[in-house]
């Protein structure tokens, strides 16, 4: 399993990566996760706000921190 976390290095983005880490060892699945923070990579997943989470190459939030237990969900998909 993939996830990115999309942001350019805000403090909100540097907690929605905290919250996909925590809940990946929480759940206990192998996961990469990758932090991308450049504007167009960002922009090519047709995401216009941070932070996002793509799973998979399949965007699962938008413009908001996510919850843990949201998180864990994405990750028992």
């Amino acid at each position: 399993m993939e996830i990115k976390v999309l942001g350019p290095g805000c403090p909100r983005c540097e907690e929605t990566e905290r919250i996909v880490k925590e809940a990946a060892t929480e759940v206990g699945v192998n996961v990469r996760i990758e932090k991308v923070t450049g504007a167009m990579e960002i922009a090519g997943y047709g995401v216009f706000g941070t932070p996002a989470v793509v799973v998979d190459g399949e965007v699962k939030i938008v413009g908001k921190i996510p919850e843990k237990d949201e998180v864990k969900t994405w990750l028992k998909a």
